[in-house]
């Protein structure tokens, strides 16, 4: 494509970002990353940040590309990468090239044909080194520096790569980035129902998955089998993948054939299957998870990024690899298994008898694999990119308001016929946990605004269950027992924030249900509940009721109610004056959860009364609250490892979903009371602590359970992912959509 061949009116104006790579439907690896990426990128920042596309073509090659490819590139042609660089210099819109770099892709010996694009473009740019190789020649070390030295960032994927760079090219480890290899967030499961689907049952399943060809080492897996199969019968070595296209035009299917050949002198027709064919990511993600053993044969010790490895690892996959640089480096700390040497077959025959004779190491590799993979999931990685990109040029904020989909499936499996049970093993149910008042309380909240805001069946049919919980739960007198059939801990039967979280909740649902029925049923447990109003003394409670009754008058206009929410913003207050100094606006000498409830309520009690006390005292402590748990501009919750004593240093970790959730529905309160936007952008900015801004940059919110982890500790998010921190995520993330519909303009 000519310059004058371009028609800068058909470059989309939004655009911010172009991916400068090989693209699909051009079988490598590099362009399946790079679609993975920019997939993601648009999927998190689009449309206020848009990615796109300028593709490297092979000579007389024409390929069918979608329309995130704006421009394309002859890679052979050194002009036309010249030629480009101006169509982007004179595209106002396009703000930054991000360069997916592999020395084979681009032109040239060690691929030098990019340097012309360098020279002539004026836009900022950040490449990617997808290979680091140690050792340079003279040549290799020069154009390697001189990419450098034209980038204003550069994207290593392992700790190696950078020491490499500073070492052996002499590039600034200021100027590198570690961003881990993109995966898709799959789910942790078992292997059963994929093996079902794949027709795999009753199989051990060891795969291999990539492009074939020599150097990916597969002779030595299968020279390692003929004992293992004697033992285990039903072992099955997968390779899945067609033969690399390279590969292909320069000697055919010579080194399928020979490894055909290798499996029948052994004798394991049956127990080593090749799929040469082209599979869909997702696909690929059942077969990865459908096997039990991914074997890792590449024979390259520089190589220092591979994407079949890391998919392996997010599916949570045990590994045995072959010492790579890369393998060495991701599989540390007994998150899998390197081999000592390369083409050692007897060295796999080990490691894999090893694995499969211990099922508990086995389950235990297959855990720190898994939880390793969750800061490598594609929406991550996108959110490092955007954080290194607006290093170089300021694109947009990285807080986003573009939310992930609203799913209810991890609240539907967390619920059965008696209500929303307690605690998870990862995503897994464990019924053993029981039930809550406190989880149903919040569950009915969320299902309740859910059919409110969707008039879906399934929150309807949700709704009616945890209603029928509380009113199994609650006794003569109007209160709760909180705990049924938890089997594992000893909990108090009765609990006063459990009371006020069921008296909030069914204010909520009278208020806000579209169902009479429900609406009417609430009514009922409501004015049962009232009854407890008076003896209870727990000021979060207090609170929680106070937010409930609110909902309630909002319904009927009730003076009962008001006068109960007066005595009760009193006692509030009272405590304010007791506990309260020009150095600390708070209730109580100690923060500990859900803090943000107490101001939150006097909000919504001025909103009834107009008493300007309640008021002052709600944006006094909110914005006292707001400067202990945010630094720079992210929400950091106070931990549970010994809260914050008004006398002592507040505890950091660990940092639960229920905190974060408290601040996000308080500011909105805030905003909804004042007007005032500032508390508005504060509910996004804490929402966004879900969503990976946070201290460890990761999301807590996994998108492909609709769950949300239980907690985020110093080094790592806890997996499970149980009612109350699912919950704690859909709250929030509802509110905010019912928001927007009530202030579109926001």
């Amino acid at each position: 494509m000519n310059e004058e061949e371009v028609n800068l009116e058909s470059i989309p104006k939004d655009p911010k970002i172009c991916f400068l790579s090989n693209y699909p439907p051009k079988e490598c690896g590099i362009a399946t990353f790079t679609k993975d990426l920019v997939t993601s990128m648009n999927r998190r920042f689009n449309p206020k940040l848009r990615s796109r596309v300028i593709a490297l073509n092979d000579p007389a090659t024409h390929y069918n590309y979608d329309k995130r490819v704006i421009l394309e590139i002859n890679k052979e042609n050194p002009e036309n990468y010249k030629q480009m660089a101006q169509v982007v210099n004179n595209s106002p819109d396009l703000r930054l090239v991000c360069i997916q770099h592999e020395f084979g892709i681009f032109g040239g010996e060690y691929g030098e044909n990019i340097l012309p694009f360098l020279e002539e473009i004026q836009k900022p740019v950040v490449v990617t080194f997808h290979s680091v190789l140690p050792n340079p020649d003279e040549k290799r070390k020069r154009i390697v520096r001189e990419i450098a030295a034209k980038s204003a960032g550069i994207v290593v994927m392992a700790k190696t790569a950078a020491d490499i760079l500073n070492k052996d090219y002499g590039i600034e480890k200021s100027k590198v980035y570690l961003i881990h290899h993109g995966i898709p967030n799959a789910k942790s499961t078992s292997s059963e129902q994929f093996k079902k689907k794949l027709n795999l049952e009753n199989k051990t399943v060891i795969l291999t998955f990539g492009l074939l060809s020599r150097g990916k080492g597969i002779e030595y897996m299968i020279k390692a089998l003929p004992n293992l199969v004697k033992k285990y019968p039903n072992l099955l070595y997968l390779v899945l993948g067609e033969t690399h296209p390279n590969v292909r035009k320069e000697e055919g299917e010579k080194y399928r054939n020979e490894l055909l050949e290798l499996v029948k002198n052994l004798g394991l027709e049956n127990n080593v299957k090749f799929q040469n064919k082209y599979v869909t990511l997702k696909e690929l993600v059942e077969y990865i998870l459908a096997c039990d053993i991914y074997a890792f044969t590449n024979l390259e010790k520089a190589q220092i990024t591979s994407g079949t490895l890391a998919y392996a690892m997010g599916c949570g996959k045990p590994v045995i690899a072959t010492p790579v640089r890369y393998a060495e480096e991701l599989l540390e700390q007994d998150k899998g298994i390197v081999l000592k040497e390369f083409k050692n077959p007897k060295l796999f025959e080990e490691a894999i008898y090893k694995l499969i004779s211990d099922k508990e190491a086995m389950k235990n590799m297959s855990e720190a694999a898994y939880a390793f993979g969750r800061k490598m999931t594609w929406s991550n990685v996108a959110a490092e990119y955007l954080r290194v990109f607006n290093k170089a040029v300021k694109l947009r904020e990285e807080i986003t308001k573009k939310y992930p989909a609203i799913k209810l499936e991890h609240l539907k499996k967390l619920t059965d016929k008696t209500g929303c049970i307690q605690f998870a093993q990862g995503s897994t149910p464990d019924k053993s946990s029981g039930y809550t008042v406190d989880d149903n309380s919040r569950a009915l909240i969320a299902s309740v605004l859910h059919h409110s805001l969707t008039a879906s069946r399934i929150s309807h049919n949700l709704s009616k269950t945890y209603l029928n919980f509380l009113e199994y739960s609650q006794e003569k007198d109007g209160s709760f027992i909180n705990n049924f059939k938890n089997a594992n801990v000893e909990t108090e039967a009765y609990s006063e924030d459990a009371i006020g979280r069921a008296i909030w909740s069914l204010g909520y649902t009278i208020r806000k249900s579209k169902s009479k029925k429900i609406s009417e049923m609430a009514e009922k447990l409501f004015n049962k509940a009232k009854r407890t109003i008076e003896g209870l003394g727990s000021l979060r409670a207090k609170s929680y009721i106070i937010i409930g009754l609110y909902h309630h008058y909002k319904k009927f206009s009730e003076g009962a109610d008001e006068q109960k929410i007066i005595k009760l913003a009193n006692s509030i207050i009272s405590h304010y004056k007791k506990h309260s100094s020009p150095e600390w606006y708070w209730f109580e000498d100690k923060l500990t959860y859900d803090n943000a409830r107490i101001p939150e309520s006097l909000f919504l009690a001025y909103e009834i009364t107009g008493k300007e006390e309640y008021l002052d005292v709600a944006e006094k402590t909110i914005n006292f609250l707001s400067d202990i748990v945010f630094e720079n501009d992210e929400l950091m919750p106070i931990g549970q490892n010994g809260w914050f004593d008004k006398e002592g240093k507040r505890a950091m970790f660990d940092q639960q979903p229920i905190d974060a959730c408290s601040m996000v529905l308080a500011y909105l309160t805030a905003y909804r009371t004042t007007k005032n936007r500032r508390y508005y952008e504060k509910a996004v900015l804490a929402f966004n602590w879900f969503l990976g801004r946070n201290h460890l940059k990761q999301m807590l919110y996994d998108e492909a359970s609709g769950g949300c982890f239980d907690g985020l500790g110093k080094h790592a998010v806890n997996l499970n992912q149980g009612a109350e921190s699912t919950i704690s995520y859909l709250m929030p993330r509802l509110m905010l959509e019912e928001m927007k519909r009530d202030y579109p303009s926001i």
